[in-house]
């Protein structure tokens, strides 16, 4: 069994943002390998946010984000539980990067059930949720919104999405 320092702890949690204790027996589940620990993690949070999505969303924030030198416009809400969580970095970064993905990929819809029947490509590509991160497209939007929750410890949801583009 590897030793695990209070160092490889530390630096597992500037990477994921996980608890102290989270990070130290992630670690030591994965044997100090720190790509297995980092998937434990990824999975742990998972497994919280489903356990959290059955949990009211009354705050949150709207964040825009235009684009092109004004050409295409982006609004987007993301909603928590409290207005802390509404004011953290985390969440803001959140939004302002949903709102980036909305006016770089243009999705038909929120989820791939909601993506009208005459559309282009599969539904997945053209729901927001389920599209690849424009930043990291090994991540979903999805996983983006579950690491927010695994990071705030409340629920966080992409409540809707308005994309405005000229001559569009």
């Amino acid at each position: 069994m590897a030793t695990i320092t209070a160092a490889d702890v530390k630096r597992l949690r500037e990477e994921t943002s996980a608890g102290v204790m989270d990070a130290k027996r992630a670690l030591e589940e994965a044997d100090g390998d720190f790509a297995k620990a980092k998937g434990i993690l990824r999975e742990r949070g998972i497994a919280d946010a489903a356990k959290r999505s059955g949990r009211e969303t009354k705050q949150g924030m709207v964040e825009s984000y235009i684009h092109g030198g004004g050409r295409i416009g982006v609004i987007v809400e993301v909603q928590c539980e409290t207005d802390f969580v509404a004011r953290t970095e985390t969440f803001r970064n959140l939004a302002r990067d949903i709102a980036m993905q909305v006016a770089a990929m243009n999705p038909l819809a929120l989820t791939p059930d909601a993506v009208p029947a005459e559309h282009v490509g599969t539904s997945e590509e053209n729901a927001l949720l389920t599209q690849a991160f424009i930043k990291d497209s090994g991540r979903t939007i999805q996983d983006l919104v579950s690491e927010a929750v695994a990071q705030t410890g409340e629920n966080v949801r992409v409540a809707r999405f308005a994309r405005f583009e000229l001559g569009g």
